[in-house]
């Protein structure tokens, strides 16, 4: 095995710790952002150039830079990331993050694994051919979350007197009296 995955290994699982430790959601978000991109850089390790990408950029990038805009807009408190002291332990760790993928391509260890190569392609063949039940029901779960998630969300507008209806009974009672 080699050092650069036994390194974003061990960041893999420190970062993990911090998210589960860390009390503000920002601090959280932000070891975990570091958390995927470890992860991201086991599988370039491991000759998964594809995977890798797709969680920085879909997981890391997207994702979590979501998480962050709803954190900060649901509570400004939490966006306390001025600090400087806040940013040593995820800076250290990015580091060596970077140190061990420098590491990797200068010594061309990327990929060295016996590891078969599988090309998107392939991955969409599968996905849409013998899996695609299971493609469907996640797609269906992830719909019925958006729906609840909705809902849940959603905010009943105020009654007021001006909301009353015109006409009917209600206003027969109002001329009586």
């Amino acid at each position: 095995m080699h050092l650069t995955f036994y390194v974003a290994g061990g960041i893999a699982i420190v970062t993990t710790v911090m998210v589960i430790t860390r009390r503000n959601a920002i601090h959280a978000l932000l070891y975990f952002i570091l958390s995927l991109i470890a992860v991201a850089v086991i599988f370039l390790d491991v000759g998964a150039p594809f995977v890798a990408v797709l969680e920085v950029i879909i997981y890391a990038g997207a994702i979590m830079v979501l998480f962050i805009f709803v954190i900060m807009l649901l509570s400004p408190a939490a966006s306390s990331l001025a600090k400087p002291s806040v940013w040593i332990g995820p800076a250290i760790l990015s580091v060596l993050l970077s140190a061990g993928v420098i590491y990797s391509v200068v010594g061309g260890q990327i990929g060295t694994f016996e590891v078969p190569e599988t090309t998107p392609r392939e991955i969409g063949i599968a996905l849409f051919g013998p899996y695609l039940l299971g493609v469907e029901l996640a797609s269906l779960l992830l719909l019925s979350g958006l729906v609840a998630a909705y809902h849940l969300g959603r905010r009943e507008k105020p009654k007021t007197i001006s909301d009353k209806p015109v006409g009917g009974r209600e206003r027969q009672r109002e001329e009586v009296s």
